[in-house]
């Protein structure tokens, strides 16, 4: 029994490392899935190799799917790999087919980039939100093996057989194996599109799927280029996919969180992150990923339930976790800055002091957002010289006034977020912020506002 134990824990323990990885990208970059990981600082800063890291592994699990792992040799075999005149040969033939994939994949993160302001308002409505939210379900329940993904035989035949030998071959094969992969990427794919949406950053959106195509393409260009016997197919790619399901069931709960109140039920304690992990590694450990579904007995299968039910709820709590403000002191206002939320109110009493105005656009779906309120905006510096404006905060999260909110960030020609516009004692604008800047940077643009 003990061993039986033992064996489970270790077969659980990558799942759950990966498990606590990608929730932890998720929550700091919003989606905010694929980071106290850092990666939204890391993008706002310009290192990006942290999220691009996360963005690798996704696309290495994602290569490990049944959609992908069984056709990795005949793909091989089909552009000629195996035939190669020389390791360099064979190498140069799976890079072109590497290639192929990523030039699929990557126009995907340029226009889920480009239209991440668009993406990000429509969060804040629940009838965008919810038909996400069944959509990853139904994709979890699919890994979990309630139905298959798959395109029809026919149709993978007649793409796998596209190219033909030599580069041109691998590049076009590359090209057809991203779509014979959709049913196992399209999860996963969903998901950090959904992410580097609310970065808005086009370079990033296009590097960030590159990546994830060089994921997706390494076993392929490792049996090209070695000719290396990859493991056969068999349990551990259920336990690949399980890992997904219980991914996409904690993203499902993270969008719907501001809709259903869950975010308030987390506070920024170890108290709370304690049992949030021992929730998400407990579930893990019971068989959230390594138990199956098919044939199981109906004490399994209730094992797995309740295993894949601790760590969906750990997963997501971790990233409230992380996204919940730091706990203030009864009475402590050192760290906070009192925030006005009436516009107009803000404006008129900015000119009846003649002081100059700060206005904070913000929402719970937006990671840069929360990321400048729990870092810069608590920064004592940051407060203290606050005290010189009359600040108001227009908040865009589900359940407030969008329309008006939306209305009055237009008046500023700005369609995503973050926003931060600072007014001077004049009433005209002196300097705005469109992204997540430290506290120091911040303060000189504030100090510079008369």
């Amino acid at each position: 029994m003990k061993r039986r134990l033992w064996k489970a824990g270790i077969a659980a323990a990558p799942g759950a490392l990966a498990g606590i990885t990608v929730l932890l990208a998720a929550s700091a970059a919003h989606a905010d899935f694929a980071t106290e990981l850092g990666a939204e600082e890391a993008l706002s800063s310009g290192s990006w190799g942290l999220a691009l890291g996360i963005m690798f592994l996704g696309g290495l699990l994602t290569s490990l799917t049944p959609c992908v792992y069984p056709m990795i040799a005949i793909t091989v075999s089909i552009f000629g790999a195996r035939e190669a005149k020389s390791k360099a040969h064979g190498a140069f033939l799976s890079s072109m087919y590497v290639l192929g994939i990523c030039a699929l994949f990557t126009p995907l993160g340029i226009i889920a980039a480009l239209g991440g302001g668009v993406f990000g308002s429509a969060l804040a409505e629940w009838y965008v939100v919810v038909p996400m939210a069944v959509f990853f379900v139904v994709m979890a329940v699919a890994m979990f093996g309630a139905f298959e993904l798959a395109l029809p035989p026919s149709i993978q035949n007649k793409l796998a057989t596209m190219g033909g030998l030599g580069p041109r071959g691998a590049f076009v094969l590359g090209l057809v194996g991203g779509l014979i992969a959709a049913p196992c990427t399209g999860p996963v794919l969903s998901g950090l599109l959904a992410w580097i949406a609310t970065t808005q950053n086009a370079a990033f959106g296009a590097l960030a799927l590159f990546v994830y195509a060089l994921g997706v393409g390494l076993p392929t260009w490792l049996v090209g280029t070695f000719a290396i016997n990859l493991p056969k197919s068999g349990r551990w790619m259920e336990w690949v996919k399980s890992f997904f399901g219980v991914v996409m069931i904690a993203a499902a709960i993270w969008f719907l969180k501001d809709f259903i109140g869950l975010q308030e039920l987390v506070s920024r304690t170890w108290l709370h992150l304690g049992v949030l992990a021992g929730m998400l590694i407990a579930g893990f450990a019971l068989g959230a990923v390594h138990l199956s579904y098919h044939g199981a007995k109906k004490s399994v299968a209730a094992r797995k339930t309740l295993a894949v039910a601790l760590a969906v709820v750990g997963a997501a709590g971790v990233a409230m976790w992380l996204n919940a403000s730091p706990p203030i002191a009864h009475g402590d206002t050192a760290h906070e800055i009192a925030w006005m939320t009436s516009y107009e109110d803000a404006r008129a009493l900015a000119d009846r002091e003649n002081r100059p105005l700060l206005v904070d656009f913000g929402a719970s779906w937006c990671g840069a957002c929360q990321e400048l309120d729990r870092n810069t905006f608590s920064d004592p510096r940051v407060v203290e010289e606050g005290q010189r404006f009359v600040p108001v905060r227009i908040d865009l999260s589900p359940g407030q006034d969008v329309e008006a909110g939306n209305a009055l960030l237009a008046q500023y020609n700005q369609h995503g977020l973050p926003l931060v516009v600072m007014h001077n004692s004049g009433g005209d604008e002196g300097d705005r912020v469109t992204g997540y800047i430290e506290p120091e940077e911040m303060l000189e643009i504030m100090r510079a506002i008369d």
